[in-house]
């Protein structure tokens, strides 16, 4: 999924294109409202939280200490949370899988990353029992 505002760019042929290569979603907010911007001050404020303001991880004495950092999170994010709507499997994991399933012809229709809606664990929370892990492969 790609999220913007309403910019004219985005609204392009080429720009429409190139989401139907990517087999992404694009997402455009509604004018004059925040709604289409829900998931990405969402993730804002989680970053904030989680990386900034978190007095474990400061105090900050750099910008290349934020960066550094920030790129850590960002894997984090990406490779080890663990996301309940999709299996208890980290994004990155569950992505790969859908591109594997749409490369083979084999994606059921009830399961792609557009069907995410949700549900974070944060660092530190990854241990889960057998039970949560039940037919998620590996």
């Amino acid at each position: 999924m790609h999220h913007s505002d309403r910019g004219v760019q985005y609204l392009s042929i080429r720009y429409t294109e190139r989401l139907e290569e990517e087999r992404a979603v694009g997402s455009v907010g509604s004018k004059g409202d925040s709604y289409g911007n829900a998931l990405a001050e969402t993730i804002s404020g989680l970053y904030k939280s989680e990386l900034i303001y978190n007095e474990h991880e400061g105090p900050w004495r750099t910008v290349e200490d934020v960066e550094l950092s920030t790129l850590g999170w960002v894997h984090w994010w990406n490779h080890e949370r663990l996301l309940e709507p999709i299996g208890y499997v980290p994004p990155a994991e569950f992505e790969a899988h859908w591109r594997e399933e749409v490369e083979n012809g084999t994606l059921s229709s009830a399961v792609s990353p557009e069907s995410e809606t949700g549900g974070t664990n944060h660092p530190g929370n990854e241990t889960l029992g057998e039970h949560q892990l039940a037919g998620v492969s590996s």
